[in-house]
C-alpha cells in the first residue's frame, strides 16, 4: 500500500513540475535570450542556454534610443502605475462601500450600470474617450492614463464589494450609537478591515497599468514620456534590423517590479481573491 502511494506521488509531483517548467518555459526563453545574439536567437530556437554569454546586452539596451535611456521609460512607467493604482484603492473602496453599506434611492440602479460596463470591450470606448481626451489638450500626457482609475474600475468596485459584505453589520450599527458617521464608519472600521482586498487592487492594477501597451501607444506621442513596454516595442523596427538581445534584456528587466510585488503581496493577493467566495 505504501509502494503505491509512493509511485503515485511521484508521478503526481513530475507531473506538475514537468507542467509548471512547460508554462514558465516561454519566460525563460526570453530570459536567456537576454544573454544571446540575433543568430542564437533567431536560428537555434531549440537550445533554451546561449552558448556565450553577452552581458553587453544589458547596457546596450539600457543606453536607449534617440537620446532617451530605459531609466526614463522606467520612471514614466512607475509614476503612471502608481498614479493609476492610487486611483483606483481610493475610488474603488469609497464606491464599494456606498453601493455596499449606504442606502440610497437608485442603489440597485448604479449598480447594474456598473456591471454593464464590465461587459463593454475596451475598444468600444476607446475612440470617444480619446476625443475627448484631445479636445481637452491631454493627448500627449500622462493624464488619460491615470484621470479614469480616479471615478472607479467596475472589477475592483465589485471584488471589494463582496468582500465588504462578509464584514458583520454590527460593526456599522454600533459606531452609529456611539455618534459615528458614515464617513467614520468607513475610515475607522471599514478601511483597515480591507487590507486583503486593498492589497489586491494594489497588485493587480499596478501590473495591468505597467503592462498596458495600447495606452501609451494612443496618447503619449514624445520619447520622454514613453513606458517601458511602449519602448520595449519600439526596439523591432520593420524597415531594419532588429537587435533581439537589448530587446529582451530590457523585457526581463521589466519583470523585476511586478514580480516583486507578486512575490511581497502573495499572500494577501490569495486571501483578497477568494474573500466573499464563501459566507459563514
Amino acid at each position: 500500500m505504501k509502494t503505491k502511494r509512493l509511485i503515485s506521488d511521484i508521478i503526481y509531483h513530475a507531473f506538475i513540475i514537468g507542467l509548471g517548467f512547460l508554462m514558465i518555459y516561454p519566460v525563460l526563453w526570453m530570459v536567456f535570450g537576454s544573454f544571446k545574439n540575433n543568430v542564437e536567437i533567431l536560428q537555434h530556437t531549440e537550445r533554451l542556454l546561449p552558448t556565450v554569454w553577452r552581458w553587453e546586452n544589458f547596457p546596450k539596451g539600457w543606453a536607449g534610443f534617440g537620446g532617451t535611456s530605459f531609466s526614463v521609460f522606467f520612471k514614466n512607467s512607475i509614476i503612471i502605475s502608481l498614479i493609476a493604482t492610487a486611483g483606483t484603492v481610493v475610488s474603488g473602496t469609497l464606491v464599494a462601500y456606498a453601493l455596499a453599506r449606504v442606502p440610497f434611492k437608485g442603489r440597485q440602479l448604479w449598480f447594474n450600470i456598473m456591471i454593464l460596463t464590465m461587459l463593454l470591450p475596451g475598444q468600444v470606448i476607446m475612440i470617444p474617450q480619446y476625443l475627448i481626451f484631445r479636445k481637452m489638450g491631454l493627448v500627449g500626457t500622462i493624464v488619460p492614463l491615470t484621470l479614469t482609475k480616479f471615478f472607479g474600475v467596475p472589477f475592483f468596485i465589485y471584488m471589494t464589494m463582496q468582500f465588504i459584505k462578509g464584514l458583520p453589520r454590527e460593526l456599522d450599527e454600533a459606531a452609529m450609537i456611539d455618534g459615528c458617521s458614515r464617513y467614520s464608519i468607513f475610515s475607522r472600521i471599514i478601511l483597515p478591515l480591507l487590507g486583503p482586498s486593498v492589497i489586491t487592487m494594489i497588485v493587480i492594477q499596478f501590473y495591468w497599468v505597467w503592462d498596458d501597451f495600447m495606452g501609451p501607444l494612443l496618447y503619449l506621442n514624445r520619447p520622454k514620456t514613453y513606458t517601458v513596454s511602449y519602448a520595449i516595442k519600439l526596439f523591432a523596427d520593420a524597415t531594419s534590423t532588429t537587435d533581439y538581445g537589448p530587446m529582451f534584456a530590457m523585457s526581463t528587466l521589466s519583470l523585476v517590479p511586478v514580480f516583486t510585488i507578486f512575490l511581497i503581496f502573495n499572500r494577501y493577493l490569495m486571501d483578497g481573491v477568494t474573500a466573499g467566495s464563501v459566507k459563514g
